[in-house]
């Protein structure tokens, strides 16, 4: 999440990995690592160096449209101009789609997953394409419900989430009522990457309409278990699940975006709907402004929840089983 970039001090700190450890593994520019968008090849298949380390790029807050390496950054020279030089599409072997930035750091170049990528794993480049102007690095980081979200409590009654405090307690699926530890919120612009999912009502047999970050994840049954699938509970990221009538992206404007926390990685009910709560854990806890990580550490000792047992289930998945219209070709 990200704060008021108002606030004095360092800005965000991001999980990214050389670009040089992205590397072509078959295609025309095979052994080369990610480069600028003239020069890649969609067909190529890039893999993730086995030995490959994430890196914490700390980064300070955005002022008069530039964005600098922060002193202490594990990449990059603090002082260091941040450019964001494009935005990659890539698919999984499983059919499932990926997308990597790639920033110029000057000397050195880096990728920033915006969804998870493991090391071993052959992605084939879909698509690449410049990043929106004016996009913050760290907007790119929320996962969160939308101001208005109805929140359901342990009492049955609901609260808008930007009501909701610490303390309260807010009913879960799996572990009844559970305390509010802590609450992130964003202010950002709506547009890209940062631009919300609407599920509008009824469509998951929701209460109103769901609004919520791109890659935050809803919680849907199969009623029968699909070959392939540990579970038939899925975990489906709210982008995945546009269709452009029903779930559509609302670019415009500005969002404000709260994230809720609690002792455990819970699902609970949003406008009805069973939606995941902010993991915490190193992953998340990096991509945080450095005062609001360190105390998440000093409330989360350990940093180790654990994610919600579910089987993960991309567009490609959704489009089989039917819950979604497949792409036009």
């Amino acid at each position: 999440m990200t704060t008021d970039s108002s606030t004095t001090g360092p800005g965000h700190i991001a999980q990214v990995f050389a670009a040089e450890d992205f590397f072509v593994s078959n295609g025309a520019n095979q052994g080369d690592g990610i480069m600028g968008p003239e020069e890649v090849c969609v067909g190529d298949v890039y893999v993730l160096h086995g030995q490959a380390e994430p890196l914490a790029l700390a980064l300070t807050r955005p002022e008069a449209g530039r964005q600098e390496v922060a002193p202490g950054s594990g990449i990059g020279r603090a002082g260091q101009g941040v450019r964001l030089v494009a935005r990659y599409t890539l698919m999984a072997p499983d059919g499932d789609r990926i997308e990597v930035l790639l920033i110029d750091l000057g000397t050195e170049a880096a990728i920033l997953p915006l969804t998870p990528i493991g090391t071993g794993v052959e992605y084939t480049l879909l698509a690449a394409e410049e990043p929106p102007e004016d996009l913050a690095l760290a907007d790119l980081l929320c996962l969160s419900f939308a101001r208005g979200t109805m929140i359901t409590l342990t009492d049955g009654s609901q609260r808008a989430i930007e009501q909701i405090v610490p303390g309260l307690q807010v009913l879960t699926r799996d572990h009844g009522r559970q305390t509010v530890r802590w609450i992130g919120q964003a202010h950002l612009r709506a547009v890209g990457a940062t631009a919300p999912v609407v599920i509008t009502k009824g469509k998951l047999g929701n209460d109103g309409d769901l609004v919520v970050s791109q890659h935050h994840r809803v919680f849907l049954y199969q009623r029968e278990r699909v070959a392939g699938m540990m579970t038939s509970e899925l975990l489906v990221p709210a982008r995945d699940l546009i269709d452009g009538d029903t779930v559509y992206l609302r670019e415009g404007g500005y969002v404000d975006y709260f994230s809720l926390v609690f002792d455990r990685h819970e699902i609970i009910y949003a406008e009805g709907v069973p939606c995941e709560s902010l993991l915490v854990n190193e992953a998340t806890v990096s991509r945080l402004p450095p005062e609001i990580a360190a105390e998440m550490k000093a409330r989360f000792p350990g940093l180790t929840q654990t994610p919600h047992f579910g089987s993960e289930a991309g567009r490609d998945f959704l489009e089989a089983v039917g819950r979604v219209p497949k792409r036009r070709a």
